[in-house]
């Protein structure tokens, strides 16, 4: 483990580049404090996960808004940000972060691993999932 307090576990849910968003900026975040980092992707944050699905428009949780929108694209028109695709890649690079697809998502969505992007690293289920988790358990 780096020198960070245990684990970030990062139970993934949501598949909107908002909320994907916020999960790769804690995941580097965590990663660059030295902290262990688990996500498993469950339901709609695995289908973001698909090969070819990465960098795909995944559209806004609602609670975003026209607003919400508006000031995504500011940010992103003033170079203002990366794509969250990036931003975890960049978590991986710097620490140890582990990408992991929910066994059970998998079967209800009818996915063998093949057909996920390389950057997931293996599938698991959530009782492992759990098992590893020795410090944080963030929902998204």
């Amino acid at each position: 483990m780096g020198d960070g307090e245990g684990t970030l576990s990062i139970a993934l849910l949501s598949g909107t580049d908002d909320k994907l968003n916020a999960a790769a900026l804690l995941a580097v975040g965590a990663a660059a404090l030295g902290r262990r980092v688990d996500i498993l992707l469950q339901y709609w944050a695995l289908d973001a996960f698909r090969a070819g699905h990465l960098t795909k428009d995944h559209g806004l949780a609602p609670e975003a808004a026209p607003d919400g929108a508006a000031a995504l694209r500011r940010l992103q028109a003033e170079g203002r940000g990366q794509h969250w695709s990036a931003v975890l890649a960049q978590a991986k690079e710097i620490g140890e972060v582990s990408v992991h697809a929910c066994s059970l998502s998998m079967d209800a969505f009818g996915l063998a691993r093949a057909d996920l992007d390389p950057i997931v690293d293996d599938v698991e289920g959530v009782a492992a999932f759990l098992l590893d988790a020795d410090g944080q358990l963030v929902f998204i």
